[in-house]
C-alpha cells in the first residue's frame, strides 16, 4: 500500500511540475493590450484545478509563482521577479492560488461532472477578476469603471473560449491522469 501511495505521489508531483511548466508557457503566448496582457496562463490554471484537484493544482500554481518570484522568466512577456507580483498584474497572478483551489474543490465534490466543471471554471475566473481588478485599481489609481474596462472586459470573450476549450481537454485527459472521476465512488456503510 505504501509503495502505491509513493508511486501516486511521485506521479502527481510530475503532473504538478508539468502544469507549472504549462502555465509558464501560457505566459509566453501574450498579447499586450494595456496594463494586463491576454495570456493562456489562466487556461492552464483552470485545467490544473480540474485535472489535478485542489491540492495538487495548488502545488502546480505555487511552483509557478515561486519560480517567477525568484526571477525565472515565467511571467507574461518572459518577465520574472517580485516586481511583477507587486506590480499591476500581481493581483491576477496571486489570485491563481485560490482560484485553482476553488476549481479543484468544486470539481472534486461534484466528481468531475461536466456542468459542475464549467461552473467551477466560471467561479475560478470570477475570483481571478475579483482579485486582479481590485489589485490593478489599488496599484494604478484608476477609477473602477476604467479599471474594469482595461482589466476585465477585454478578457471575457477569450475566457469563455478557454472554458469551452477546457471541457474536451478535461474529458480526454482526466482518465489518463488519474481516472479518479471515471467511476463512481463506492458507498460507505454508515
Amino acid at each position: 500500500m505504501q509503495n502505491e501511495n509513493q508511486k501516486q505521489n511521485l506521479q502527481m508531483t510530475v503532473y504538478a511540475s508539468l502544469f507549472a511548466a504549462l502555465i509558464s508557457a501560457g505566459a509566453y503566448l501574450a498579447i499586450p493590450i494595456g496594463p494586463v496582457p491576454i495570456v493562456l496562463q489562466n487556461l492552464f490554471v483552470l485545467l490544473a484545478g480540474l485535472l489535478l484537484g485542489s491540492r495538487w493544482g495548488l502545488a502546480a500554481v505555487a511552483i509557478y509563482l515561486l519560480a517567477g518570484a525568484i526571477g525565472l522568466p515565467v511571467f507574461a512577456g518572459g518577465a520574472g521577479g517580485m516586481g511583477r507580483i507587486i506590480g499591476p498584474t500581481g493581483g491576477y497572478l496571486l489570485s491563481y492560488l485560490p482560484a485553482v483551489f476553488l476549481v479543484g474543490s468544486i470539481s472534486e465534490r461534484s466528481r468531475g461532472k461536466v456542468l459542475w466543471d464549467i461552473f467551477a471554471m466560471i467561479c475560478g475566473s470570477l475570483l481571478v477578476y475579483a482579485f486582479g481588478v481590485s489589485w490593478l485599481k489599488f496599484i494604478s489609481g484608476m477609477s473602477w469603471s476604467k479599471t474594469v474596462t482595461v482589466g476585465m472586459l477585454p478578457f471575457l470573450p477569450g475566457d469563455l473560449i478557454k472554458i469551452a476549450a477546457a471541457v474536451p481537454i478535461v474529458k480526454t485527459l482526466r482518465p489518463i491522469i488519474s481516472g479518479k472521476f471515471s467511476a463512481p465512488r463506492p458507498e460507505t456503510a454508515g
